[in-house]
């Protein structure tokens, strides 16, 4: 009898704990992420009526991958207030054999839910350079590129948020791929991209 009456209320503690549990997690948002697309950009050219100046423009490494966001019942919001994406890029070490790990987080805000928008990441002229040494862009110096977005701070669905070029997230937790701080990514808004094809992107969240 005793036996009975424990087993009756441990079937309502987890009862009790899924009913708590299950929000949260139905709250997730899923993503539909493509895989990053590579392109090299040069440097673009302002006109106006400043004065003329030698310039050469120099190339861009850019990342870009479209990703939709689809929101569980019950979410009742046309936006998501901030979608980050987490960029890890494998690229040839400029010190050595092998490829070290360049990261870069872009939070991005006012993200329509359910729509097609885009995001982005940029290897600049000097990096490119740094690494291969030479001034033109050439793919050949990245092995991978991956990341993974959270929705609201949180992980998408079912891993839904984690991408690759390799169709295998989780390399950048390899023990043999070291991290370098000291050469940067950068976001749309740091490059001189940044007024170009505005509404084609995720907008990204200014720094107060």
């Amino acid at each position: 009898m005793k036996q009975k009456k424990l087993n009756s209320l441990l079937s309502a503690v987890a009862v009790g704990f899924i009913a708590l549990v299950t929000p949260v997690f139905g709250q997730t948002g899923k993503v539909d992420v493509d895989d990053p697309k590579f392109d090299v950009l040069q440097s673009p050219e302002f006109g106006g009526n400043t004065n003329k100046k030698n310039f050469k423009p120099k190339d861009w490494l850019e990342a870009e991958a479209k990703i939709k966001i689809e929101m569980p019942k019950g979410y009742d919001k046309a936006f998501i207030d901030r979608v980050t994406v987490k960029w890890k890029i494998a690229v040839k070490n400029p010190e050595g054999k092998g490829y070290i790990l360049l990261e870069k987080e872009v939070n991005h805000v006012n993200v329509p839910v359910d729509e097609d928008v885009y995001v982005s990441i940029y290897i600049s002229p000097n990096t490119i350079k740094r690494i291969s040494g030479n001034d033109r862009a050439s793919k050949s110096i990245i092995k991978s590129v991956g990341g993974e977005i959270l929705v609201n701070g949180q992980a998408a669905h079912n891993k839904s948020g984690q991408f690759s070029t390799d169709g295998k997230p989780g390399w950048w937790n390899s023990p043999s791929m070291s991290r370098n701080d000291s050469i940067p990514l950068l976001n749309k808004d740091e490059t001189p991209f940044k007024a170009l094809w505005y509404d084609r992107y995720a907008e990204i969240e200014k720094k107060r």
